[in-house]
């Protein structure tokens, strides 16, 4: 009755259709089920599979050549259409109170919440944390801290990692270029011997970010590195349904 009562009064939105959502998040049951989870994929890198591929381990062909400096990625979305609406808003519209939802998304869809010792966001470099205002990854580590009462057990550690030179966007670039884009681009600030630290970003394409951002962490003395994102692209030419 105590839920009714505050629904009424504080009504809940759908930030994809704009009804109200009957629910904690602000999005409606029917929008969520448009969205395409992340179900079967790469049990390294996260990258969607086909249905076919269940033999163990289950590794896309990237890894299998050569596995990447973190120890898995949690991703348990898609890139789809739906999210890419999010994310644009998010991102480049300044709409900032969808850092709770994506949060809430991504924590709805794990079984528990893993265990680290901190939390890394993604670093931007000064002049693009001046244009844009704000690190998303920064904030989406605030809303799961936040959602999560477990996750406030591992440190956010915004400041072990700095940028050391701004960079190209990666989405401007093609896989070739992406990794070298990013050499000697992270600097870790701190020691991290022994650490399992987790790397926050909102979305993993490549994954040539997080790589050259968990080699410098691991060269650092991190005893693990994992990713965490909200949403992983699937390969070029596969649709995400």
């Amino acid at each position: 009755m105590v839920n009714n009562f505050l629904e009424a009064l504080y009504p809940v939105f759908c930030e994809l259709c704009g009804l109200r959502s009957h629910r904690r998040l602000p999005l409606c049951s029917a929008c969520q089920a448009r969205m395409a989870p992340n179900n079967h994929s790469c049990q390294r890198c996260a990258l969607p599979l086909p249905p076919s591929a269940t033999s163990a381990p289950r590794l896309c062909g990237g890894c299998q050549q050569q596995l990447p400096s973190y120890t898995r990625v949690l991703a348990p979305w898609l890139y789809d259409e739906h999210m890419a609406f999010l994310m644009h808003r998010w991102k480049f519209m300044g709409e900032q109170r969808l850092s709770g939802l994506l949060a809430g998304l991504w924590l709805e869809q794990l079984a528990s919440a893993p265990t680290v010792d901190a939390i890394v966001p993604v670093p931007l470099h000064w002049r693009r944390l001046c244009h844009r205002g704000f690190n998303q990854s920064e904030l989406l580590c605030h809303q799961l801290r936040r959602q999560n009462p477990l996750l406030r057990a591992a440190k956010l550690w915004a400041g072990l990692v700095s940028r050391r030179r701004t960079t190209a966007t990666q989405s401007s670039l093609d896989a070739s270029h992406r990794s070298d884009n990013l050499r000697g681009a992270f600097e870790v600030c701190h020691p991290c011997d022994g650490l399992r630290l987790a790397i926050v970003d909102d979305v993993m394409t490549t994954g040539s970010t997080v790589d050259a951002l968990a080699k410098v962490l691991c060269t650092a003395g991190a005893a693990s590195v994992e990713v965490w994102c909200i949403a992983r692209t699937p390969a070029p030419g596969v649709s995400p349904h």
